[in-house]
């Protein structure tokens, strides 16, 4: 069974580098408002407290901009909202999903997003149809790398950690997968990279078709 993270490792976030441009006047905040976001959600857990990740989303974002001085209006949070509802797919996706399915896996999302919203952006990037089911760190309310969010997928899947496969775009995610038993596959999209420290994924690679035929080498 192969467990897919989905913001970033299916759906391409460089969607709102234009917002961004807008907005703060440099695309590149993107990437700080994204960092900021994991780094939050990962401190309310260890705190014990939880929020959805796309109110979550809103708040770093206004905290982002108080920092550099950004005063955002209500219409700006709501295209952000929009552009956050509507993450296309990255163009390897598709393909890679496809040959998955027809070596004959089983694929599953895992989420940091609400079940709702995570759900309607799959939709909308036309994934849906490839996974059996979607899961969300709502039911534990513990954000990813929480072990109790990969655990409560193996129980509601009924199956052993060892024998599930996360696929990820995010060092983070990928050590509390390998830390709960899965296997962990890292696919390094522009702007992640593999962490020299800490249990490592078997397999690596920038490109999800090229990881695909990976996965299907060694675990077929």
């Amino acid at each position: 069974m192969i467990v897919f993270d989905v913001n970033e490792t299916l759906l391409d976030i460089e969607i709102l580098g234009p917002f961004f441009a807008r907005t703060f006047g440099d695309a590149r905040v993107m990437r700080q408002w994204f960092s900021e976001l994991i780094l939050y959600s990962q401190a309310l857990t260890l705190s014990g407290e939880y929020v959805s990740f796309g109110s979550l989303a809103v708040a770093v974002l206004n905290m982002v901009a108080a920092i550099r001085g950004i005063s955002i209006a209500p219409g700006d949070i709501d295209d952000f909202k929009d552009h956050m509802s509507r993450l296309p797919a990255h163009p390897d996706v598709v393909p890679a999903l496809e040959l998955l399915r027809d070596a004959g896996f089983r694929m599953v999302t895992l989420t940091n997003s609400a079940p709702d919203a995570g759900r309607a952006v799959l939709q909308k990037a036309g994934l849906h149809q490839y996974f059996d089911r979607q899961f969300s760190v709502d039911m534990v309310r513990r954000f990813k790398p929480a072990p109790e969010t990969y655990a409560s997928v193996a129980s509601a899947l009924g199956a052993d950690a060892s024998t599930l496969r996360l696929v990820a775009a995010h060092t983070w995610d990928t050590l509390g997968a390998l830390t709960a038993g899965w296997k962990a596959a890292l696919l390094t999209r522009p702007g992640n990279a593999s962490l020299p420290v800490g249990q490592q994924p078997d397999i690596i690679d920038q490109d999800l078709l090229a990881l695909a035929r990976k996965i299907i080498s060694t675990d077929q």
